[in-house]
């Protein structure tokens, strides 16, 4: 799958640089988990010349428990603040459990694993920035009945240093898939391309 292209209006339409041709290619070869349903969305038209987007919810016996997007910037003139010409820009949102979520490591332990998934799929990148919110949810008067939530979220952005753009989209993957208490695949267990698109 190729993901979506978008660019700014009067960039020319398909008039892509090889550069990013290349890195989006890449973006669509990522291999994730079965749990993850990956789709195209529609890119930020206003943030660099040229995007591209993935959303992916996760799924775990018919019941959403995850959602993110991962989206992949890119301005030929270069940016500053990116230290580069593309940046990833990720989003990751998961249900936890709300005993987890009065856990003050918490924060650093969700970033530890956005970092540790970009090292061990071998995504190579810099400048790496993010925040991560936890958001606990508790019901009285009327709604007391309901039970107590918690949400983490992830917001993360990094600079890629090569084309391979797969290895970050499958880090991302792996993210979502830590953040919402899936085992990780054992070693040895290459995981099976996602059902992109595909909803029962």
């Amino acid at each position: 799958m190729v993901a979506r292209r978008e660019t700014h209006p009067g960039s020319g339409a398909g008039a892509y640089p090889d550069d990013f041709r290349v890195a989006v290619e890449s973006m669509g070869a990522a291999r994730l988990r079965p749990e993850v349903l990956c789709e195209q969305m529609p890119a930020p038209q206003r943030i660099a010349p040229y995007a591209s987007a993935l959303s992916a919810d996760v799924t775990v016996d018919d019941t959403d428990v995850g959602t993110g997007r991962i989206i992949l910037l890119h301005d030929p003139a270069g940016n500053d603040a990116w230290a580069g010409t593309f940046r990833c820009v990720a989003y990751t949102r998961a249900e936890i459990d709300p005993e987890l979520a009065a856990d003050p490591m918490l924060a650093a332990v969700g970033w530890s694993w956005l970092m540790e998934a970009l090292e061990a799929h071998g995504a190579e990148f810099t400048a790496p920035s993010g925040t991560v919110t936890c958001v606990s949810t508790e019901s009285f008067g009327g709604m007391a009945d309901e039970e107590a939530g918690a949400q983490l979220e992830i917001r993360a952005s990094w600079t890629p240093t090569t084309l391979e753009i797969a290895p970050h989209v499958e880090a991302w993957g792996e993210l979502l898939c830590t953040a919402v208490g899936l085992p990780p695949v054992p070693e040895g267990v290459t995981a099976m391309p996602s059902r992109r698109g595909q909803r029962g």
